[in-house]
């Protein structure tokens, strides 16, 4: 059995960084991920006027002492560079406060939508300015504080719209009412309210809309969980080749929703055991095909894909049009480089569907998204000649992950 401690959760590390800079005191957050989307919310914070500091364990923890009143900058200029959770989450913090802040991002992030969350601040009365495209960055908020109310959200494409608004609640005069429609993620929004509750906050769930009471956010000392997104690809690693590894800090309490990946292994044929703060996977040899509803854990869809041709059968992944306006569009990507691959798929609207074969070499198109990196590095475990066209990529959230990965399961298939 392989041990593998993982980087802290990217979904965690963003959450409680706003929690953190909102909160009343000081608050040290516990091995949160430092990658390049974390940085820049974190290097976002500082330009708005938060103090965040290195603590203790090597550098590794931050101290970050929170402005409940909002930042302390009245102008910033802030560069999200990939991080949508940077562009959604922290427009939503300036608008507590009182000054005027830019938001730009890369060209990838530019092409992503913003709009349900600019139509929503704008209807709680905050100026919201669109430079370029309407809903979408470069954006500025002209903020004067937030009275709050109800207001009504489509949050078809993206949770992080309601993550961003009931992170919002608390720091408004009257709290907030949101009644949401097409909800997808669900499990993210679930992290969002179980971590207000550690910041002081308590979320109450009336069917589809969600009350935020005033009041605002409590410091507190807070160990962020390795990310679950990332231990999919070293579960399916298992699965695919095999051989069993254990994910420690992962267990039956983990605030993630994709630790359900393992779900779909274990009716894959995979071995799974889930303990309080551990979760094993091991192969058994046989991986069977399946049809699988991935809609709230989407983020995990192209590790499926990229051992889903090793499968006895097809494998038919469905409801995930939220995966089209990722980092790329996941749909066309996993179809695009599993047909580099010489693997058969056919591909609609929220659906992937994939026929078994035996993978040739090829590169991967990765498309400046590091899951697609991640995934297909999987299937190259098990195929020889595969490579990444940007290889890189995967410092968006785990810098390290060629290097660890090679540690766990040896080079890829046909090297040395």
């Amino acid at each position: 059995m392989t041990t593998v401690s993982l980087p802290g959760s990217k979904s965690v590390t963003a959450r409680a960084l706003f929690l953190a800079a909102a909160a009343e005191g000081v608050t040290t957050l516990r091995r949160p991920l430092l990658a390049d989307d974390t940085e820049a919310f974190a290097e976002g914070l500082e330009r708005l006027g938060y103090a965040v500091e290195r603590g203790a364990r090597d550098g590794e923890d931050r101290r970050i002492t929170g402005r409940p009143a909002g930042p302390a900058a009245a102008t910033a200029d802030i560069m999200c560079r990939d991080g949508a959770t940077v562009a959604r989450f922290l427009p939503g913090l300036v608008a507590a406060g009182r000054g005027e802040y830019r938001f730009d991002a890369s060209e990838q992030l530019r092409r992503r939508p913003i709009g349900p969350l600019v139509t929503a601040l704008r209807e709680l009365g905050v100026r919201v300015e669109c430079e370029e495209a309407e809903g979408h960055l470069p954006l500025r908020v002209v903020a004067d504080g937030v009275k709050g109310g109800e207001l009504e959200l489509d949050a078809g494409l993206s949770s992080q719209y309601l993550t961003a608004l009931l992170l919002l609640g608390p720091l408004t005069d009257e709290g907030l009412r949101i009644t949401v429609t097409g909800l997808v993620s669900v499990p993210y929004v679930e992290i969002t309210i179980a971590m207000m509750r550690s910041f002081g906050v308590t979320v109450e769930r009336e069917g589809d809309t969600f009350v935020v009471p005033p009041g605002g956010y409590r410091a507190a000392d807070y160990a962020v969980e390795p990310d679950a997104s990332t231990a999919s690809y070293f579960f399916a690693a298992a699965a695919l080749t095999g051989r069993e590894v254990t994910v420690p800090g992962l267990g039956r309490g983990a605030l993630q929703g994709d630790l359900r990946f393992v779900d779909i292994l274990r009716k894959m044929g995979a071995e799974v055991r889930v303990g309080e703060d551990t979760t094993t996977v091991r192969g058994t040899g046989t991986l069977r095909g399946v049809t699988v509803n991935m809609r709230d854990i989407s983020d995990t869809m192209p590790t499926l894909a990229a051992i889903a041709p090793f499968a006895d059968g097809p494998v038919r992944i469905e409801d995930v049009y939220n995966t089209r306006i990722k980092e790329s569009d996941r749909l066309d990507a996993c179809a695009d480089n599993l047909g580099r691959l010489g693997i058969r798929t056919a591909t609609g609207r929220d659906w992937l569907e994939i026929h078994p074969g035996t993978p040739v070499g090829a590169e991967i198109g990765c498309r400046r998204d590091h899951r697609m990196a991640m995934s297909f590095s999987v299937t190259a475990l098990r195929t020889p000649g595969i490579t990444l066209d940007d290889p890189e990529c995967v410092k968006k959230t785990f810098p390290d992950f060629h290097r660890v990965f090679a540690e766990v399961w040896g080079p890829p298939a046909g090297t040395t």
